[in-house]
C-alpha cells in the first residue's frame, strides 16, 4: 500500500513539473498560475498545495533538482587540467541534451533568473574557483572575472540548444574552453 502511494506522489510531482516546464515555453513565470498548472496536469488544486506551498515554489524545486544532478556531475571531475576541464564542460552539456526541453525552460526569457545564477554559482565554485588561483587572480577582479565567463558560457549554451544542438558536445566544449582560455585569439585562425 505504502509503495502505491509513493508511486502517485511522484506521479503527481512529475506531472506538475513536466506541466509548468510546458508553460514556462509559452509564457513568463508571473503569468502562471496554479489552476493552469493544476489544469493541464489534470490534478486538483488542494493535490498541488500538499505538495508546493505555489507555483514559485515547484519552480525552486525543478531548479534545485538540476542544480543537484549537474552538481553531482562536477564532483567526479577536477578541472585542474584543460582536458578535464573540457571533459568536465562536455558531461554538462551531455546532461544539458539528455534534459533539453527543462534547461530551455530554465534559461528562457519566461522563467525567473534565478536558476542562471544558480549555475553561476555552481561553475564558479567548482571550475572557475581552482582556475583563478592557479592563475594568480586577485580576490576582488575573480568574481567579475568568472560573472563574465559563466555568463558568455551560458549564453553560448543558450545560443546552442536554440540552434537544436547543432555541434556535439564535445566540439562545444572544447570551443568553450578555448574562448575562456584564449579569449579572442581562440578565434585566430
Amino acid at each position: 500500500m505504502n509503495k502505491k502511494l509513493d508511486q502517485r506522489k511522484k506521479y503527481t510531482r512529475r506531472v506538475l513539473k513536466e506541466s509548468l516546464i510546458g508553460l514556462l515555453a509559452q509564457k513568463p513565470i508571473s503569468s502562471v498560475t496554479v489552476k493552469e498548472i493544476c489544469e493541464i496536469a489534470d490534478i486538483n488544486r488542494s493535490t498541488f498545495y500538499t505538495h508546493y506551498q505555489d507555483h514559485l515554489d515547484l519552480l525552486n524545486k525543478i531548479e534545485e533538482e538540476i542544480i543537484e544532478d549537474m552538481n553531482s556531475y562536477l564532483q567526479r571531475y577536477s578541472a585542474e587540467l584543460d582536458e578535464e576541464a573540457i571533459r568536465i564542460t562536455e558531461k554538462i552539456l551531455d546532461y544539458m541534451i539528455e534534459h533539453k526541453l527543462v534547461i530551455q525552460a530554465l534559461l528562457n526569457h519566461n522563467s525567473s533568473t534565478t536558476f542562471e545564477k544558480k549555475i553561476m554559482e555552481l561553475t564558479r565554485r567548482y571550475m572557475m574557483n581552482n582556475w583563478m588561483k592557479e592563475n594568480g587572480v586577485h580576490q576582488e577582479e575573480s568574481k567579475y572575472l568568472s560573472t563574465f565567463v559563466i555568463s558568455g558560457a551560458i549564453h553560448v549554451i543558450k545560443e546552442w540548444l536554440a540552434n537544436d544542438a547543432d555541434k556535439s558536445t564535445n566540439e562545444m566544449a572544447t570551443m568553450i574552453n578555448g574562448m575562456v582560455n584564449d579569449g579572442l585569439s581562440y578565434l585566430e585562425v
